[in-house]
């Protein structure tokens, strides 16, 4: 029998940290054949998403893929994300989550996407990726801030700007 993957069980659990504190989890991804997320909004092969409860709708975090609905301009918008993909999960405030490394080109011709669905057999489990996600914590330059986050979903969702405090934030480094 292989392991279980631990990528899917920090995501919760970073996502659950921010929610408990008050911040507003994002999510970064590399954008494949299997990733549905409105086209508009990748830039180099990546995008970032509020999945906080007020930005979404019916979130869902499996171990294989994360669903969930979302407005983009207005227009509700289906999401589906597979973990494998996932480059981040940081709170928007302060920076702090957790980068996960991610191949070039994620889950090469592995199938369609999977719609949401409450209970899936185990063949369809067969599909995950057996290796680990690597760690890399790398101390943020002095006088740069955080990226301002995805496009905002709503006038009223527009980040604040990066507070100037001395708290480390998350950099991505490619």
């Amino acid at each position: 029998m292989s392991e279980t993957s631990t990528k899917p069980y920090l995501l919760r659990a970073i996502y659950e940290w921010c929610t408990d504190n008050g911040y507003t989890p994002y999510l970064a991804a590399m954008v494949d054949g299997r990733t549905r997320v409105p086209r508009e909004f990748v830039k180099n092969g990546e995008i970032v998403l509020n999945i906080s409860f007020s930005a979404t709708s019916g979130l869902k975090m499996d171990n294989d893929f994360i669903h969930f609905s979302a407005r983009f301009g207005g227009v509700s918008r289906e999401i589906s994300v597979p973990v494998e993909n996932v480059a981040a999960i940081y709170a928007r405030e302060n920076g702090q989550g957790m980068a996960f490394e991610v191949s070039k080109s994620p889950a090469k011709d592995k199938g369609p996407v999977p719609e949401p669905a409450g209970d899936r057999s185990s063949a369809d489990k067969s599909d995950v990726s057996s290796s680990a996600p690597t760690l890399t914590a790398v101390p943020s330059p002095v006088g740069e801030s955080a990226d301002a986050g995805p496009p905002a979903m709503d006038p009223d969702d527009t980040p604040d700007p990066p507070k100037k405090g001395g708290r480390p934030t998350l950099t991505r480094i490619k």
